[in-house]
């Protein structure tokens, strides 16, 4: 049975066997992200202990978004599916278990506020125009939400629109504690609230205090980004997870590859608070791109426009 992360390493390391090979393939996968030549021995061992492991219950194991160990569990998978990103940023598969579900994410939102309230919502009637300010007052409905919504804009507007003053790491942090912790059904309601004029755009553009969690000065090449992401446990695997249940597909009549929007939006919020934050690109569509260009790309031009193009031009999405 498929197990997380953690626990097939707890397991293999109390096997003598599994444990030598683990080790070794630890380093292996250490050498390989510090790009450290090997000479052919060494590549023989590595390959060695990727094909043992192979037997082994680290193979098929997974994590969870919301488990406590998160990054520890996913780095034990990137150390036994190491050789998955040699050269090319297409990950294969994801990390995580259990894609969402359709019938998951269709919410009564009338009923959810007045669970939460414990009266009706003649409160929230007021909101209609503007479904992301509704969206808001039923996110201060909820104490989790509303704490961990104030804390991560406060640390995203302290200097915001100033790169010298910004700590875009922890605003990075804070925007992945909103969307790990805090139910979906409120989540999901404040990122994608259906606006029908440029004033809720506005807000639902904002939502993630983009001088802060998105733009820089200038807009770094996409690769870079995605060099920085790959270099961070959590950033590969959310990339990993959007590629997998995002994959436009061209023959397919809705244009995506797995057929499960939601999946394919929740792996889309699992984006944000990385190196790769995307955000709606304007006030008056639902467009949404990452903040970089192609341009000085070289002969990448092609791998560049790829990853700017899953954002901006998925079908999927």
């Amino acid at each position: 049975p498929r197990s997380d992360c953690v626990t097939a390493e707890q397991l293999c390391l109390l096997d003598s066997t599994c444990n030598a090979t683990y080790r070794t393939q630890e380093n292996c996968a250490l050498a390989k992200t510090r790009f450290l030549p090997l000479d052919h021995n060494s590549r023989v061992r590595c390959l060695n202990a990727e094909l043992d492991l192979g037997n082994s219950s680290l193979l098929h194991c997974k994590c969870h978004r919301r488990m406590k160990r998160q990054e520890h569990c996913l780095r034990v998978f990137w150390t036994v599916h190491s050789s998955m990103t040699d050269g090319y940023f297409n990950l294969e598969t994801s990390p995580y278990e259990n894609p969402a579900n359709e019938e998951h994410w269709k919410t009564d939102y009338n009923r959810l506020a007045a669970l939460l309230s414990g009266k009706d919502c003649s409160q929230l009637a007021g909101d209609a125009t503007n479904p992301c300010l509704k969206a808001t007052h039923v996110c201060n409905l909820s104490k989790k939400c509303v704490r961990l919504r104030t804390d991560y804009a406060s640390i995203c507007t302290k200097g915001a629109g100033s790169e010298d003053m910004c700590d875009r790491r922890r605003c990075h942090r804070g925007l992945r504690n909103f969307f790990e912790k805090v139910p979906e059904d409120f989540t999901k309601r404040i990122l994608f609230c259906p606006c029908q004029d440029e004033l809720c755009g506005e807000r639902r553009r904002k939502t993630i205090v983009p001088d802060c969690s998105f733009q820089y000065n200038t807009k770094p090449n996409c690769l870079w980004l995605l060099d920085s992401c790959l270099e961070d446990h959590i950033c590969k695997s959310r990339l990993a997870d959007f590629q997998q249940n995002c994959q436009p597909a061209d023959m397919s009549p809705d244009g995506c590859s797995q057929h499960n929007y939601a999946a394919c939006l929740q792996a889309y919020m699992g984006m944000i608070g990385t190196p790769m934050t995307p955000n709606y690109v304007s006030n008056s569509s639902v467009e949404v791109s990452l903040w970089c260009t192609c341009e000085s790309s070289g002969n990448q031009k092609e791998k560049c426009d790829q990853i700017f193009g899953m954002f901006e031009s998925n079908k999927c999405l």
